[in-house]
């Protein structure tokens, strides 16, 4: 099962572990424990699960038409961008990123858990 190493969008280590192969890496965040949203649920219909793929990006599923036309209005996008619904774990080890507009999805679909990050002065975060 190939390892995943999952960073905030401020680049600090916020979960990491082993998945099956040919999980999305929306899903393995899911699993895993991180804050990645996805407003449509993860059916590529927006681009709020967008990450950025620090390591393993070629061993990833390839990247077809839909998840293109839907990254192209994702904000930041970078060479090694991927919406994380579309994006599926082959054999080898994957580190990404969420980026910002993820991890805000992620408390507005959650909103106790953003009430008390908020409470705590956790959120939103410090730049």
């Amino acid at each position: 099962m190939p390892k995943v190493t999952i960073y905030n969008p401020r680049g600090e280590k916020e979960a990491e572990g082993e998945v099956p192969e040919g999980t999305s890496l929306l899903h393995a965040s899911t699993e895993l424990g991180a804050k990645h949203g996805s407003a449509c649920g993860g059916v590529c219909a927006c681009s709020t699960c967008h990450v950025w793929v620090k390591q393993g990006f070629d061993s990833l599923s390839d990247m077809e038409d839909n998840e293109a036309d839907y990254l192209d209005r994702a904000y930041d996008v970078k060479p090694n961008s991927r919406l994380g619904c579309q994006a599926q774990l082959a054999n080898r080890d994957v580190v990404y990123q969420i980026t910002e507009e993820s991890e805000k999805t992620w408390y507005d679909e959650h909103p106790k858990e953003r009430h008390e990050a908020e409470a705590k002065g956790l959120w939103p975060p410090k730049k």
